[in-house]
């Protein structure tokens, strides 16, 4: 492989091994301090173990997610130089907010929650975890700052071939970063709730302080169903939005290689980019027509017309990005996402009619549907990075200006094999340390999160 493909190997990699950790812990904290301020609000004892409980599985995923994030701020030195150079006046500013306000908060007020557990007040104790909980989501939020303007480029003028900022919050209040952020920040919660239902469900199938993690299994069936639905809402808007500023990744997104008026929708392909034609193609009349423009009528311009107008603008060249990778990925969470809805309703049907905690059939499924979620955010990321080719800034640099051009590809190919092996060993690390804190440390009589004296379980 050439060098441009290994990098992008590398980073694809790399960022896909740090998602799996990072909206857990987004969407964990706020569960977490959800769950203090009931036991604040009652003083009931289950709602601190519960609250300790998920506390320890947060900890240990937080802790692999800043090692393994780490390793991106190198590589945009070392393998996209080019990209620094030309957009670091402008990427940089987001990132240092974060760095410096978003994660020195929520690493500050972290060592204060755990090390707070009675001996400070109720309420700092509890104003420390929803701290914790609101500088995760505004991390979030600076980095999708960041990547907006790599999808969606604004507040800048072109100054000796490069790109300096010209407002920061024109930057900061990118129309793409007000439509993704809170797709990211529902999906996370989504993430979140599925843990959640999945460990309840692994200790209630266990007979283990069933009355107890009943609690934390409404509680994550009533955020996930609730922020799945409003992931699946935003993402259609999402979807509208796209289709106005980055056409190309939409229809890419749905293997639409010619213009259709109405268009319809593909709910099954297999699309052949050399013939730029879709095999086994299952369609909805009209549908992606309504999809992209709520009504039945409009038109939906087609992969062949769009990459003649790119070339037009830009220049020669292949503006079309991979259209299998995109169009899976796109169905991959759509797909998905209705079917962990579907079964978390039916879960919560069960759960009312007191039935759950007896059905073994249902609680080994819902631990299972904690997958979903995983598998939803690496397909969104990929779509959405993957969906931008050739671009690495959209519509100002291709990702083959914006690698460093004097690495060769031996040593990238190195350092990817070795990424590689550390992130299995950092995975089965973190799947090791959760799946045995869960065995051993949940709240029954045996393995108490705390005793009276507070001593904690991750001490």
């Amino acid at each position: 492989m050439d060098l441009v493909m290994l990098s992008r190997i590398q980073f694809g990699t790399t960022t896909v091994f740090h998602f799996f950790f990072v909206p857990l812990t987004i969407g964990l904290a706020l569960l977490i301090a959800i769950l203090q301020t009931a036991y604040y609000k009652t003083g009931r004892d289950e709602y601190k173990k519960l609250t300790k409980y998920f506390g320890g599985i947060f900890l240990i995923n937080f802790a692999v997610g800043v090692g393994t994030g780490l390793v991106q701020e190198f590589e945009f030195g070392m393998n996209w130089a080019g990209y620094s150079r030309f957009v670091g006046d402008i990427f940089g500013a987001p990132l240092a907010v974060e760095a410096l306000l978003a994660f020195f908060i929520e690493s500050t007020f972290i060592g204060v929650w755990i090390f707070g557990w009675d001996r400070i007040s109720k309420k700092i104790h509890l104003l420390s975890i929803w701290l914790v909980a609101i500088s995760t989501i505004l991390s979030a939020y600076w980095i999708i700052v960041a990547n907006s303007f790599m999808q969606h480029p604004v507040g800048y003028k072109m100054m000796d071939g490069k790109p300096e900022m010209t407002s920061f919050w024109t930057l900061i209040t990118n129309p793409h970063a007000f439509i993704q952020f809170p797709h990211v920040v529902f999906g996370a919660i989504t993430t979140a709730a599925g843990v959640m239902i999945a460990v309840s469900a692994f200790n209630i199938s266990r007979g283990f302080e069933v009355k107890i993690f009943k609690k934390s299994m409404l509680l994550g069936l009533v955020a996930g169903i609730i922020a799945l639905a409003l992931t699946l809402f935003i993402g259609d808007a999402q979807g509208k939005y796209l289709v106005q500023t980055q056409p190309m990744k939409m229809a890419a997104a749905e293997a639409l290689w010619n213009s259709e008026q109405p268009a319809a929708l593909s709910v099954f392909a297999i699309p052949d980019s050399k013939t730029h034609s879709n095999k086994m193609d299952f369609k909805i009349p009209d549908m992606l027509s309504f999809m992209s423009y709520s009504n039945f009528t409009g038109k939906v311009v087609g992969i062949n017309e769009l990459q003649a107008q790119e070339v037009a603008q830009y220049g020669p060249g292949n503006y079309i990005p991979p259209v299998g990778t995109a169009f899976w990925c796109f169905r991959a969470m759509v797909y998905l996402g209705t079917l962990a809805i579907l079964i978390w309703l039916g879960a919560i049907f069960l759960f009312w009619r007191r039935k759950l905690e007896t059905n073994n059939k249902v609680l080994a499924i819902l631990m299972w549907t904690a997958l979903i979620p995983y598998i939803c955010n690496s397909t969104g990321w990929i779509l959405a990075e993957v969906g931008r080719q050739p671009w690495i800034v959209y519509g100002l640099q291709k990702t083959t200006d914006g690698v460093s051009a004097t690495l060769k590809p031996e040593y990238v190919a190195t350092s990817l094999i070795g990424f590689i092996l550390i992130y299995i060993l950092l995975i089965i690390l973190a799947l090791f340390l959760t799946f045995r804190y869960i065995r051993l440390g949940g709240v029954n009589s045996n393995h108490q999160i705390n005793d009276e004296k507070g001593d904690d379980i991750w001490c």
